[in-house]
């Protein structure tokens, strides 16, 4: 198996409850957060049974978070209140807040390109590889892929399209982990059809 836990496992969720029952307080986002954490190890662990080609699941991985990012966003909308965005700065501003708001961790926005349709989100910190070790044969897996599949479901939704990779990656020795976001068009509002 690629994904390796540092040294928590399933057993240490059920410690965590068992502590909030004898009346330790516990910070309930933390638990949530490392079960989320886990939960989503546990399915990049399945993947990796389940697929031989690291690239096969680096798209599977995309797919999923595509397929996230088509529904969250209505919920970002209505959390927000937010309407159409001005231009690109304003697009990535809304992406850093949905980081917030879902993730409970602020990138950093940064590395405008100088035609300001390319920008770079950068993490200190990223939940979802706490508690991750990729071995030397894993190298090629892109763990966080679900990441931008989620932007780019979410902004296609929003007429928008995206191209997004990761640039560093802290699984892979880097200081922080970088997210490349690039615009690439406006997409058209879809009039179904029949209708004009």
């Amino acid at each position: 198996m690629c994904v390796v836990a540092r040294c928590y496992h399933w057993h240490h969720c059920s410690l965590l409850v068992n502590m909030s029952r004898t009346g330790t307080k516990l910070d309930a986002k933390k638990v949530n957060s490392e079960l989320f954490t886990l939960t989503y190890g546990a399915l990049v662990a399945q993947l990796l049974k389940d697929y031989e080609n690291v690239e096969d699941i680096n798209k599977q991985l995309e797919r999923m978070g595509y397929n996230m990012g088509i529904r969250l966003i209505e919920d970002f909308l209505a959390r927000t209140g937010s309407g159409r965005c001005y231009d690109f700065r304003d697009t990535a501003e809304k992406i850093q807040s949905g980081f917030k708001i879902f993730l409970g961790i602020t990138p950093t926005i940064t590395n405008w390109s100088p035609a300001g349709d390319e920008f770079s989100l950068c993490f200190e910190t990223n939940p979802l590889t706490e508690f991750v070790e990729l071995p030397d044969h894993c190298l090629n897996l892109k763990y966080c892929n679900i990441l931008t599949g989620v932007l780019r479901g979410a902004c296609e939704m929003v007429q928008m399209e995206i191209a997004c990779w990761f640039v560093q990656d802290q699984l892979k020795n880097d200081n922080v982990t970088e997210l490349r976001v690039k615009f690439v068009k406006r997409l058209e509002d879809a009039i179904p059809a029949g209708e004009d």
